[in-house]
């Protein structure tokens, strides 16, 4: 039976590889009002456009501008049958505009421009949002609603598909605070490779490496500090990194950031079969912490931070990691104190769990500084 719930255990750690190696979609889309009309500009991912649209003609694997320019009604007509813009209670007509492309962190977006004339520009402003939900649950939609130099913020999922703007000072900060949050919330729920460094550090936590083994340590106290240092080292280090990133202070290539994290996370696994840095997991936490800062950021990068409440924002999302990686640690902790009791925790449950993390970690790294991807999974 001890057996039984050793093997699940990592099973927990290890399985959906295939969910965890590919980042969940995502949209932007930046509304900006005026006293005539409304303008809009929509972010798309090519690679999604491509699933739903089959946008890659010689199916090359590459989607060339050409292609793109070639299917641009199309396009333009899934996008915005998947858009309903009201004002005042009444609909707006979104009608295409320019269509270009940019890159983002994660790759080449379609930016889909469009202006929308609206019987009434009285708020409120209503935006009802479907992209891609009927295809992948995973996907957000990210928007900025810009007006009299005003800044609100909406995320959308399948569970929440219609948001309402009304442009009161006093809400829109508290909004904007609660969005940010739950943003930082949902980034660490779907950044997996942040989750499975901070367990990498945690499924040594209860343990103590003596005499060439590991071995239980004695009484929650000092489990308790060790975790408390390593969270802790982390924290400071990604919040710094992620502040002066978003703040554009730094910044390193997405492709170096990316790779950087995922060998941070073959390290930390196998640190833990071979511990030659048993007893300084803070001081790893905190010098790799400050790579997956510059991560974390690339999700701000991306949605733009309000012109007006850029502190406020930076705040919420920071709130809103620290909440989302404590949710782990409560959920981690308690289970690997329980088990590491037993002889067959550091045998069996840490060093096939973080193998198991070294090996999807290692194809990561490959992916990303190799920049292609192995469907393997």
């Amino acid at each position: 039976m001890k057996i039984r719930a050793g093997l699940i255990l990592i099973w927990l750690l290890t399985a959906s590889f295939n969910a965890l190696a590919h980042k969940p979609s995502d949209s932007y889309l930046t509304v900006r009002i005026d006293e005539q009309q409304i303008n809009g500009q929509w972010d798309i991912a090519l690679r999604d456009l491509d699933y739903a649209l089959g946008l890659d003609a010689n199916d090359d694997g590459n989607i060339t501008w050409a292609e793109l320019r070639d299917s641009r009604d199309v396009v333009y007509a899934y996008a915005l049958s998947r858009l309903q813009v009201t004002m005042g209670k009444q609909a707006c007509s979104p009608q295409p505009a320019d269509l270009l492309v940019d890159e983002h962190s994660d790759g080449h977006y379609a930016v889909l421009n469009f202006q929308a004339a609206c019987p009434s520009m009285s708020a409120p402003l209503s935006i009802g949002y479907r992209l891609f939900f009927d295809l992948d649950p995973q996907h957000r939609g990210l928007i900025s609603v810009i007006h009299a130099g005003q800044t609100d913020t909406a995320i959308f999922s399948p569970d929440r598909q219609r948001s309402e703007f009304v442009f009161d000072a006093d809400q829109s900060l508290w909004r904007t605070l609660a969005h940010f949050a739950y943003e930082g919330v949902w980034h660490i729920r779907i950044g997996f490779d942040h989750i499975l460094f901070l367990l990498s550090l945690l499924l040594p936590a209860a343990l103590v490496w003596e005499q060439g083994a590991w071995q239980p340590k004695n009484g929650f106290k000092s489990i308790f500090f060790d975790v408390l240092g390593v969270v802790t080292a982390f924290t400071l280090a990604h919040s710094l990194t992620l502040s002066l990133t978003v703040l554009h202070y730094i910044s390193l290539p997405s492709r170096w950031v990316e790779s950087a994290i995922a060998a941070s996370v073959v390290l930390a696994a196998l640190n833990n079969i071979y511990p030659v840095l048993s007893g300084c997991r803070a001081w790893l936490a905190f010098g790799f912490g400050l790579i997956h800062g510059m991560g974390i950021s690339s999700v701000l990068l991306d949605m733009g931070l309000p012109d007006t409440q850029q502190l406020l924002a930076l705040l919420g999302f920071n709130l809103g990691v620290e909440l989302g990686q404590l949710a782990i640690v409560a959920v981690a902790l308690p289970l690997i104190c329980a088990f590491s009791r037993h002889h067959y925790y550091s045998e069996l449950v840490l060093k096939v769990s973080s193998a198991s993390i070294a090996c999807l970690a290692f194809v990561w790294l490959a992916e990303r500084s190799l920049d292609f991807q192995m469907n393997i999974f």
